[in-house]
């Protein structure tokens, strides 16, 4: 049903998502980032409030162990669920409810931790791991990006992946990526990859409208002299 990778830079402090599913709009409801906090993928049978609860608790400094622990004490339908975390010192946290779907498991790695359900392979997550380790000194975007592209090289779902989606948080309130593919007959992963190949060069331009549009390049659209 779905695999992903949530990993840290600590040269940027930037923390990001990148994943995958067979189901439509994975990007709505499973990744979830926040400045000086740390991100969060909540999958399987997915309960999108767990996102922002879990980085809630990281705001206030909890660990990435205890923020999940304190947002999955004593709520219903956590068999149901699997969540993976990550903090602002790259430390991780996960847990994978009993009643997930088909072969799942979990993989730590620096500064990373992937996880999946209906899997063709359990290993897939240690190679996605790997991949992000392996990818040291490029942008995060870049690193995620490149590992769940070798999840997929791995084998992937059983089924086919429909939609995937990148997701980085670096000091601003709103992410600094945000790109999703909604729904893919094929290849969403790729996809997601066309779509940061052609968002990195402008990603800068986007930042400084937001912060100086004084100082900001035109806009490029007809109409903008």
């Amino acid at each position: 049903m779905t695999f992903s990778i949530v990993g840290f830079c600590e040269e940027t402090n930037m923390s990001g998502v990148a994943i995958t599913t067979s189901s439509i709009c994975v990007g709505s409801r499973c990744p979830w980032v926040r400045a000086n906090a740390g991100a969060v993928s909540t999958q399987n049978i997915t309960d999108p409030s767990i996102g922002n609860e879990v980085l809630d608790e990281l705001e206030k400094g909890n660990s990435s162990l205890d923020a999940l622990d304190k947002v999955l004490t004593n709520r219903k339908y956590i068999e149901f669920r699997q969540v993976v975390v990550i903090d602002m010192n790259g430390c991780t946290a996960s847990y994978t409810g009993k009643n997930i779907l088909g072969k799942n498991s979990v993989s730590v790695g620096k500064n990373c931790i992937s996880a999946g359900n209906l899997l063709k392979s359990e290993k897939l997550p240690q190679v996605m791991v790997e991949s992000f380790e392996s990818s040291m000194g490029h942008h995060l975007a870049e690193r995620l990006i490149q590992a769940l592209q070798s999840g997929i090289d791995a084998g992937g779902e059983e089924g086919p992946t429909h939609s995937s989606a990148l997701l980085i948080a670096d000091k601003q309130k709103w992410p600094l990526v945000d790109l999703r593919v909604d729904w893919e007959e094929n290849c969403p992963v790729k996809k997601l990859k066309f779509l940061w190949d052609d968002y990195k060069p402008q990603m800068e331009d986007y930042l400084l409208r937001a912060l100086n549009p004084s100082k900001a390049p035109s806009y490029g659209v007809p109409g903008d002299q």
